[in-house]
């Protein structure tokens, strides 16, 4: 099930929103949650929720013991015990996830490379398996850490794991964070219109943006790069860039929504990275939970930026490797990783925070334009390609320049300026200045009013049956 889809909008959220004002108490509460995320999962992947139940299980016991080899007399000075656990917890969700999602991988690159014919099992890719494993061991090391609570109730570990709105697709997040909502929080229509607005948000930028931009992206891909000219190959480009922005953080607006319509508060997880004047900036703005992931329990744990030059530079070439596989089992994604962080790299020798504004905008939105060729290209050949024709050494024809031609309808050329004013803060902005004056109830109620009429044309756009998968779903 997706958010963007008449069964959820039209009957799952509903009856379970209806449901959860109706009991009393946060326990009953909580036990709605689980059985609603269990069947929003389920629905999609009906065998492979007992994967999901499975891992929530396995790290609520590795959370157990670890805290029980901490408090054992003898573990407490060496913490032998726990770290013992720790490792094995970090080995069992690794290797649940390695199986699952980079077994093919492994195999198809070691048959190349060897010229074996070894067996791929091709086994099936459970949804948001990335993200559920990364929350789990962010449960398990923050136990480890002190830096959370250990959990005696296993429901409520499943809870924090499996809730509905950040399952399949974030943000990821961190047990510390989220730990006292899962016993204690309260619910206010305020909240909940506030919850309303920005979940509609998301779903606008899903239905409206991203999938008139995957149109016209799917088409000229499907065309193939080396039939693409310049002008088709940027506008392919140009289209993914504000494809997969709109495409993740509409997602990730509607998961911070729909928490806040639960009484939970999630961390922001974009904040307008298109806007960045460096590579460091950009990753500080997208997809900031993983970012900080990576930061708190890799890159940190390595040694950080508090070695030698060589040192962080290893460590950060690491941390940018396994982000990029992190999003797929392939090496265009490891690349794509390891093209940011170069730049990153770069950024530490030349001074880039000394070129003015225009010209690091400039040069970070066409690292990141290009980059992104690779993320979206199905092999390193086609994103080659792809870049050939970007930089005028593809094909230069009539058939090529109507292939454009034809993707300029008035609706594609709307959107693509409405995604360009909606990637930047100004919208954003001048909400905030209008709710911070003396009429910010009016503009509340005004905004409230908007998102439902947003939701109706959402709803209509979706029953027309356009594209709807989205992109972060198979990470």
């Amino acid at each position: 099930m997706v958010f963007s889809s008449i069964v959820f909008l039209c009957a799952f959220l509903p009856v379970t929103l209806v449901l959860y004002w109706l009991l009393p108490g946060i326990a009953a509460k909580n036990a709605l949650l689980i059985v609603a995320s269990l069947v929003f999962y389920a629905y999609g992947e009906p065998l492979l929720v007992l994967l999901l139940i499975a891992s929530t299980l396995a790290n609520w016991l590795f959370g157990l013991l670890v805290d029980l080899a901490k408090r054992a007399p003898e573990q407490r000075v060496s913490g032998r015990g726990s770290r013992l656990w720790l490792t094995i917890a970090i080995i069992v969700n690794l290797a649940f996830l390695g199986v699952f999602k980079y077994a093919s991988m492994v195999v198809t690159t070691f048959n190349s490379v060897s010229g074996l014919s070894l067996y791929d099992p091709h086994l099936p890719l459970p949804l948001g398996i990335s993200f559920y494993t990364f929350q789990a061991l962010s449960y398990v090391i923050d136990v480890y850490r002190a830096e959370a609570e250990v959990q005696c109730s296993y429901p409520r570990v499943l809870l924090y794991i499996s809730l509905f709105p950040q399952l399949v697709a974030g943000p990821i997040v961190k047990y510390r964070e989220i730990d006292q909502q899962l016993g204690e929080r309260t619910l206010s229509l305020s909240q909940s219109a506030r919850g309303m607005r920005r979940f509609v948000c998301g779903l606008a930028k899903k239905v409206l943006i991203a999938n008139v931009m995957a149109s016209t992206v799917d088409m000229l891909w499907g065309l193939g790069p080396s039939a693409l000219d310049a002008r088709g190959a940027w506008l392919a480009a140009f289209a993914y860039l504000l494809q997969i922005y709109f495409d993740f953080s509409g997602y990730s607006d509607m998961a911070i929504g729909l928490g806040a319509l639960f009484g939970f508060e999630f961390e922001e997880n974009f904040d307008h990275p298109y806007t960045s004047t460096s590579i460091k900036e950009f990753w500080r703005r997208w997809h900031i939970s993983l970012s900080t992931w990576f930061r708190d329990y890799l890159y940190i744990p390595l040694g950080g930026n508090q070695s030698s030059a060589l040192r962080t530079g290893v460590n950060k070439a690491i941390v940018f490797f396994l982000c990029g596989l992190w999003h797929g089992a392939s090496w265009n994604f490891a690349i794509w990783g390891l093209i940011h962080g170069a730049f990153s790299l770069i950024e530490e020798v030349l001074p880039v925070k000394r070129l003015p504004k225009a010209i690091g905008w400039l040069y970070t939105i066409v690292v990141v334009l290009l980059a992104f060729v690779v993320f979206r290209a199905d092999n390193l050949r086609d994103a080659l390609l792809m870049w050939k024709s970007m930089f005028g050494f593809g094909s230069w024809s009539a058939s090529a320049g109507m292939y454009v031609i034809n993707q300029l309808t008035p609706l594609f050329v709307a959107t693509l300026l409405a995604g360009i004013v909606g990637s930047g803060p100004w919208f954003t902005n001048a909400l905030k200045r209008l709710e911070s004056t003396s009429a910010s109830g009016v503009v509340q109620t005004l905004s409230l009013a908007a998102s439902f009429i947003v939701l109706v044309v959402c709803v209509a756009a979706l029953a027309s049956g356009g594209y709807n998968p989205f992109i972060y779903f198979r990470f």
